[in-house]
């Protein structure tokens, strides 16, 4: 129980982390409904991400207002923290990329294989967690990390694999099999996708509890997000969409493109809960237990078969995630802690 109460501090921790984790399975699974039948999207990719920012701000904007109890206007606000709102600049700009390169990276890898390859961002994140935060990592974290990563490249290997036996002869199977590792742009791209997840989970982590922690959380959201509108908006403007944007919107009627739009909303504002409330190190075993369920879900769904690798990898990653969760990381918000410091000795008395 000790340990539970390290993972999550309270009720509302481990519904965050629950709720992060059904609504990544989601956004997965309708941007993979929403592909054509040659691994394509008919609409533009790049104006959903931009709506769905635009979204995200509405909504942070508009819970900050209601809640407003003795705050200064939200206009006000962002003038006496503008300092943060350019900060905010750095990992607005990575998710940016991050989201856009989704699209991308999912029309080449089916989704369990792209959540796989995610897995990658596992150490990264660490390092960056330790520099940022100054916290070392035990050695029994350490061993977790590491078999979470192995997990992940016996399903990365095996992906590449089978697309090198689809593509060559059995003779020149070694020769494809590292030219596809090593030359294939979109598996640079989803390791560059993962760096600016890992970069910007951390970093946006970092300001939550650090730099914004005196800053109402909805308001530190309004920041992320306007920040992201205006980077997406010149996203769209360097890709010379800015012209065919009404056009552009006729093509949004799907109903798994709205749905993706509307999911992705409601992802980003949970993200702010769940740095806030827990870490970024927890974050990546959250992202490693989605891959078990979307697994499941698109064999269900889309007849994406589950080979023996995918078990194996599978098997290490929920390994690697109930040795985290005997010994995991406490990087709690300092609010937070006093927070539970008060409720604490009020209880004492």
């Amino acid at each position: 129980m000790n340990e539970m109460h390290k993972l999550f501090p309270s009720k509302e921790a481990f519904i965050t982390f629950s709720l992060y984790i059904i609504l990544f399975v989601f956004q997965g699974v309708f941007i993979t409904a929403s592909k054509t039948e040659n691994g394509g999207y008919d609409y533009n990719t790049t104006l959903v991400v931009f709506l769905s920012e635009l979204l995200k701000l509405i909504i942070s904007a508009t819970l900050y207002t209601y809640k407003q109890e003795n705050k200064p206007n939200i206009f006000k606000a962002m003038c006496i923290n503008y300092n943060l709102l350019l900060l905010y600049f750095i990992p607005s700009l990575l998710y940016c990329f991050y989201n856009n390169l989704a699209f991308i990276n999912l029309s080449h890898f089916d989704p369990t294989s792209y959540y796989i390859l995610l897995q990658f961002r596992v150490v990264l994140t660490a390092i960056l967690f330790q520099c940022l935060f100054k916290k070392k990592l035990s050695f029994i974290q350490w061993i977790s990390l590491a078999i979470l990563t192995v997990g992940c490249m016996i399903k990365n290997f095996d992906a590449a694999a089978i697309q090198s036996v689809s593509t060559t002869d059995g003779n020149s199977f070694g020769g494809a099999f590292l030219s596809k590792q090593i030359f294939n742009i979109y598996f640079l791209s989803i390791h560059f996708q993962n760096f600016c997840s890992c970069l910007a989970g951390t970093y946006n982590e970092y300001l939550l509890k650090t730099k914004g922690s005196h800053v109402d959380i909805f308001l530190q959201n309004v920041y992320m997000y306007l920040d992201s509108v205006i980077c997406n908006f010149f996203i769209l403007m360097y890709k010379g969409e800015l012209g065919t944007i009404f056009s552009d919107f006729q093509s949004l009627n799907d109903v798994f493109v709205i749905l993706i739009t509307v999911n992705s909303a409601i992802v980003g504002i949970v993200t702010s809960f769940f740095l806030k409330n827990l870490n970024s190190i927890l974050k990546t075993y959250a992202s490693a237990l989605e891959l078990i369920i979307t697994a499941v879900v698109c064999y269900i769904l889309f007849n994406i078969l589950i080979t023996w690798c995918t078990i194996i990898s599978i098997c290490l990653v929920i390994i690697a995630v109930a040795m985290y969760f005997k010994n995991p990381v406490n990087n709690t918000s300092p609010i937070m802690s006093r927070d539970m410091r008060e409720k604490k000795s009020l209880l004492d008395v």
